[in-house]
């Protein structure tokens, strides 16, 4: 019961700083191209590839930690859900360029920060 709720709050949290981070970046860049959640997701990518080879390479994290930040913070700032629902837009009103665009970056991207969050975490 106690993980669940580390979930919650730090899905709490994860979710206030995913609002704020998207809604930011999308006054900086406009919302012709769903940046606000690509930079979000890659943000998040780069995280959850950084804490977790910490917390399994370099650091003993408790399972209690691992689950508020990995699962509750991190899980409630990504927004793969919202990515998916705006590529389905895109493509369903005939974007497809845009759409796959927005499918191969955000892939392409998210998997190269994981793996950069993660190369920085093994030298720490």
């Amino acid at each position: 019961m106690l993980k669940t709720l580390f979930v919650f709050i730090g899905g709490g949290i994860g979710s206030v700083l995913r609002y704020l981070m998207s809604g930011w970046v999308y006054s900086l860049w406009g919302s012709n191209f769903p940046y606000g959640t690509l930079s979000v997701n890659i943000v998040g990518s780069f995280i959850i590839g950084f804490f977790l080879t910490l917390a399994e390479d370099k650091f003993l994290v408790t399972p209690d930690i691992r689950v508020f930040v990995a699962i509750g913070i991190v899980g409630g700032f990504t927004t793969f859900s919202t990515f998916s629902f705006e590529t389905f837009k895109l493509l369903k009103n005939g974007s497809f360029l845009i759409g796959g665009l927005n499918i191969v970056v955000s892939i392409t991207i998210g998997l190269i920060a994981v793996w950069l969050g993660s190369i920085l975490a093994a030298l720490i």
